[in-house]
């Protein structure tokens, strides 16, 4: 019996000494992704704090604005309680006896002594308080004002709506969208299809496009639109994108060279020709990129600004919503919780979409960055 009892012991020794690793281990493994999950949720709530705050602005009247700036950033309002046709302000007050109770101030008081109105009880006596005013602490009430959003859809009088600014930036987008799908399109099938003499070349050139600022072309961009006369129309904003686009072409070739070349050849083998393969072999299967190409350039549409701005000057019926948010920002320069208000509603859209297109933005973006 008593060898069994030290092997026994000895045993259990060594299933201690065999497990404390595995242990200690594992609580190393729980306290990285603590500290992983901690940094990541701060490193969010700082990138979502502007938001946050716009979100709340959105809701304040300017004096809710003003107020938040010493008091809370929440919307909210100075309780009052209505005696005798007056609207008194609403103080959390310690009474002589000690009990904490809201009471309304009489607009009668002075600097050192305070009369006070017990809302639950109007009719009795003012209760004076030797309290300073600076002492008393306001009562809050939670107020948003959601009518903020629908003042802003309607405008104001003398300025070019929000929907019309909205459906022109949409239609500006989606004609871009069109156009530098199609033209990227192709000339990356070229790319990664065909045997171009100096294609490589050719295609580092193209690529070198992209360090090219647009200041550099942009004197003789405008003046070609002037003399052909498009200037105050949409077409500067449109046509230059039917002739590709370096970033766009990359990440079509890019995603055209991970398609196997033998669904081109069985397509030759049935008799299809090049344009035939594009629209029934490599279309079909690029969805994900087409998508991903499509929602940089709406985004790209949607926040432009220095091209409209100098193509559309003077015509505030054909401009997009970028012209027309820094138009609101003198016109609602001293009303924020307009201004931001139609900050967030020109965000629907976009940030819709993305919502929308994410599963197939994300494919296009991890496969684009692939190559055979």
């Amino acid at each position: 019996m008593t060898t069994q009892s030290m092997e026994l012991g000895q045993s259990r020794a060594n299933s201690k000494v065999n497990t404390a690793p595995a242990f200690y281990r594992q609580l190393r493994s729980m306290g990285a992704y603590a500290t992983v999950t901690l940094f990541a949720f701060m490193l969010v709530s700082i990138y979502l704090m502007p938001f946050v705050y716009g979100s709340l602005t959105a809701l304040k009247t300017r004096e809710q604005t003003v107020t938040s700036a010493n008091g809370p950033l929440l919307p909210v309002d100075h309780q009052t309680f209505e005696w005798q046709g007056e609207l008194l302000p609403v103080y959390h007050v310690t009474l002589p006896d000690g009990e904490e109770r809201d009471m309304a101030r009489l607009s009668t008081s002075t600097v050192r002594t305070q009369y006070m109105i017990d809302p639950e009880n109007p009719e009795a006596e003012p209760i004076e308080l030797d309290i300073r005013r600076p002492q008393l602490q306001e009562v809050w009430v939670l107020n948003p004002h959601w009518e903020n959003f629908k003042l802003v859809w309607e405008g104001q009088a003398g300025m070019v709506k929000l929907p019309r600014l909205m459906l022109n930036t949409v239609l500006i987008a989606f004609f871009g969208v069109i156009g530098t799908v199609a033209s990227s399109l192709m000339v990356a099938y070229a790319f990664a299809r065909f045997p171009i003499p100096f294609k490589r070349i050719i295609f580092f050139v193209l690529i070198g496009t992209i360090v090219l600022p647009k200041q550099v072309t942009l004197v003789p961009t405008y003046a070609l639109f002037v003399t052909l006369g498009w200037k105050g129309t949409w077409l500067p904003l449109i046509v230059p994108h039917f002739f590709a686009n370096a970033y766009n072409v990359f990440l079509f070739r890019q995603y055209f060279m991970t398609l196997p070349r033998e669904l081109d050849e069985a397509a030759m083998i049935d008799g299809a020709n090049p344009f035939q393969i594009l629209v029934r072999v490599i279309i079909p299967q690029s969805f994900p990129v087409i998508m991903a190409v499509s929602l940089f350039h709406f985004v790209y549409a949607w926040n432009d600004y220095f091209e409209p701005l100098l193509y559309l000057q003077g015509k505030p019926e054909l401009q997009p919503i970028s012209i027309g948010i820094q138009n609101y920002n003198y016109i609602y320069d001293q009303q924020q919780g307009l201004l931001q208000a139609s900050v967030l509603m020109t965000l629907i859209v976009p940030v819709v979409l993305f919502f929308v297109m994410q599963r197939f933005f994300m494919q296009g973006v991890v496969v684009t960055g692939v190559d055979k």
